[in-house]
């Protein structure tokens, strides 16, 4: 069987792990811990991040977007990409926009700062940081908020990577309890429509030794 190596918190991880199962496919998740440069997976991936999917035969494909993409083309039904090339560009660049925009803005400044130092024992949590994400964020929702509003999507009318990609960003925001969901009604529908799709249920029933969800991470209905 197929194996995804990942971290809990890594949106990147995430993206794949919904994927594979709108996909409906079968895998293992192996939870890595990269900062211990651990020589085995370094054998897998050199870059030593995750996620990192291995297929049944060996082969080892990393990075987010590009194990995304391989499993679009793969396994073409449900197709996430788009069918046409303006589809597929507007798609692309939605998960740039997340991938590498709010991950900057958003992840870095809330996940880096409230977990992943606490696990890598890098001191206290920057407090100007965690402003910065927190207000950031609501750039972010307001701009999907005036995406839904045009679309049924973000990227369209269908269903696609772009909101996989937004949606495992925001997950992990929202397993910290900083997304202001009620001052973004549009944001907080579309997100809805997100949470209810069998292939999200996994995520919202992850939990980090230490670290417990808001209740209403996993409710449906927030």
């Amino acid at each position: 069987m197929r194996t995804l190596y990942h971290n809990w918190l890594s949106p990147h991880c995430r993206k794949v792990r919904i994927v594979l199962g709108e996909k409906k496919l079968e895998f293992d998740l192996e939870v890595e811990k990269t900062w211990e440069r651990r020589e085995a997976f370094l054998r897998i991936n050199p870059a030593g991040e995750v996620p990192v999917l291995v297929e049944t035969a060996g082969t080892a494909i990393s990075g987010g977007q590009v194990i995304a993409e391989y499993l679009d083309e793969s396994t073409p039904n449900p197709p996430l990409l788009g069918a046409n090339p303006m589809e597929r560009a507007e798609v692309r660049r939605l998960c740039q926009w997340f991938d590498d925009k709010f991950d900057r803005e958003v992840v870095v400044n809330l996940v880096g700062e409230k977990v992943m130092k606490r696990f890598l024992r890098l001191g206290s949590p920057d407090s100007t940081a965690i402003r910065a994400g927190k207000t950031n964020v609501k750039h972010h929702l307001a701009y999907i908020g005036y995406l839904v509003e045009r679309r049924t999507w973000l990227a369209g009318d269908h269903f696609s990577l772009a909101d996989i990609t937004a949606g495992a960003h925001l997950s992990c925001i929202d397993y910290l309890g900083d997304v202001p969901w009620m001052d973004y009604p549009l944001a907080k529908d579309w997100y809805a429509r997100i949470k209810s799709r069998p292939s999200f249920r996994p995520l919202l029933h992850d939990h980090i030794p230490g670290v417990p969800p808001p209740k209403h991470y996993s409710d449906l209905d927030f």
